[in-house]
C-alpha cells in the first residue's frame, strides 16, 4: 500500500514538475560556455514581471522561464540553442533585457527572436558590457512546450537565427524539381572553409545539410567570390534554402548567405481536358485583420492536436492568395476539419488571437 502511494505521488510530482527558474526571482545564474538543459513543460506566467508591449509584439508568454548572464569581460557574446525537443514542433521564443528583475518599467529589450524551428541556432548579443547583469527570458513559442539546452558562449553553434519567414512576395514558383542556387561570398568573409546549403520543407522543423561547398582559392589563395549548386527537389511543395558559412578556427560566426522559398508543383496539377478540377484549397479570413499586421498562423488536427502546418506573414488584405491553403494533404489523410489559430499582432495596439474550426472541402470526383 505505501509503495502504491509513492507511486502515486511520484506520477502526480511528475505530471506537474515546472523549472525551478520559473518564477523571475529564482532565475538560473549562467556562467559562460555553461550548457544547461530545462523545459518549459509545466512553467507559468508571472504577469507582473512582462510586458509584451515591451517586445515589439514579437511574443505571447505562456511557460516562460528565467535566466541571468552577467559577462566578466565585455564584448560579443552568443546564445546557443540547441537539443530541441517539442511537443508541437515550434521551437521555442527568448527574450534577452535589462533592468530590475520584476519591475517591467526598467526593462530595456536587446533581443526578441521566434524560432519557429527545431533548428540548432545562435542568437547574436553585441556590445555586452562587463558586470552587467542581462536576463534571459525562455517561452514556447506559439504555446508549444519544449526541452532545450541553453548556453552563453564566446563561439557560435548551429545556424544562424532566420528572419525571412515564407510570404506570396517572396515566394519562387517553380514548375521545375531541379533549382539552381547562385550566391556571392564577401570578402570579409573569405576565410570561410566551406559554405553549408540546408534545405527545408515548409511541414519539417529541421533542415538538412544537402551539399558543403568548399570555398575555392586561386594560386595566389585568394578566395572565389561566385558560386553556383543545383538541386533536386524531392516532391511538390515549399522549400526552405538557405546558405551558410562554416567557421573557420577562430573565425567569424556562421553568417547567412542567402535565403530562398522555393514552391515546387508539377504538371499533374494541371487537370486534364474533361475532368473536374478538385476543390483543394481553403480561405483563412484574413480580409478581418489590419493591413501590415504580423500573422502567426497554426493549423492543427482537431482530432490528435497534431501540428499540420504553422507560418508567419505580414497581411495584405488585397492579395487573395495569401489567405489560401492547399489541402491536398489534408484530404488524402482523410481530414474534414481543420483548427486554425491565428495570433495578430496589429502595427497599432495589443495583439489578440482568433480561435476557428474550418471544414475542408471535399475532393472533387472525375465523372
Amino acid at each position: 500500500m505505501l509503495f502504491l502511494l509513492l507511486l502515486a505521488a511520484g506520477i502526480i510530482s511528475t505530471a506537474t514538475a515546472q523549472a525551478v527558474n520559473d518564477n523571475i526571482e529564482n532565475r538560473r545564474v549562467l556562467r559562460a560556455e555553461e550548457t544547461v538543459s530545462s523545459s518549459t513543460t509545466g512553467c507559468t506566467v508571472q504577469r507582473n514581471c512582462v510586458d509584451e508591449r515591451l517586445t515589439g509584439k514579437c511574443i505571447e508568454y505562456h511557460n516562460d522561464q528565467w535566466f541571468e548572464f552577467t559577462p566578466a569581460t565585455a564584448g560579443r557574446y552568443f546564445i546557443n540553442i540547441g537539443g530541441q525537443k517539442c511537443r508541437d514542433v515550434r521551437g521555442v521564443q527568448l527574450v534577452v533585457l535589462t533592468g530590475q528583475p520584476c519591475q517591467p518599467a526598467t526593462y530595456r529589450v536587446l533581443s526578441c527572436t521566434s524560432l519557429g524551428t527545431q533548428d540548432d541556432v545562435f542568437v547574436t548579443l553585441d556590445s555586452l558590457r562587463a558586470g552587467q547583469p542581462y536576463l534571459l527570458d525562455v517561452d514556447g513559442y506559439l504555446k508549444d512546450f519544449c526541452q532545450f539546452s541553453l548556453q552563453v558562449s564566446r563561439t557560435a553553434a548551429g545556424m544562424p537565427v532566420s528572419y525571412f519567414p515564407p510570404s506570396p512576395s517572396r515566394l519562387l514558383p517553380t514548375a521545375s524539381r531541379v533549382v539552381e542556387l547562385q550566391w556571392t561570398l564577401p570578402d570579409s568573409l573569405a576565410n570561410a572553409p566551406a559554405c553549408r546549403v540546408m534545405r527545408r520543407e515548409i511541414h519539417q522543423y529541421r533542415s538538412t545539410e544537402i551539399h558543403r561547398v568548399p570555398v575555392r582559392r586561386d594560386t595566389y589563395g585568394r578566395a572565389e567570390t561566385s558560386y553556383t549548386v543545383a538541386d533536386t527537389l524531392p516532391g511538390p511543395g515549399i522549400y526552405d534554402y538557405q546558405v551558410v558559412t562554416t567557421r573557420a578556427d577562430n573565425g567569424p560566426a556562421p553568417t547567412r548567405l542567402r535565403q530562398w522559398w522555393y514552391a515546387y508543383t508539377t504538371a499533374a496539377t494541371v487537370p486534364l481536358p474533361g475532368t473536374v478540377v478538385a476543390r483543394e484549397v481553403v480561405a483563412l479570413p484574413l480580409q478581418k485583420y489590419p493591413a501590415k499586421a504580423r500573422l502567426s498562423v497554426v493549423i492543427t488536427d482537431p482530432a490528435s492536436g497534431r501540428v499540420l502546418l504553422a507560418r508567419q506573414l505580414i497581411n495584405q488584405p488585397a492579395n487573395r492568395r495569401q489567405a489560401e491553403l492547399s489541402v491536398r494533404k489534408w484530404q488524402a489523410a482523410g481530414l474534414k476539419k481543420i483548427a486554425v489559430e491565428i495570433i495578430c499582432h496589429p502595427v497599432r495596439g495589443d495583439f489578440f488571437t482568433d480561435r476557428l474550426l474550418l471544414n475542408l472541402p471535399a475532393p472533387a470526383t472525375q465523372p
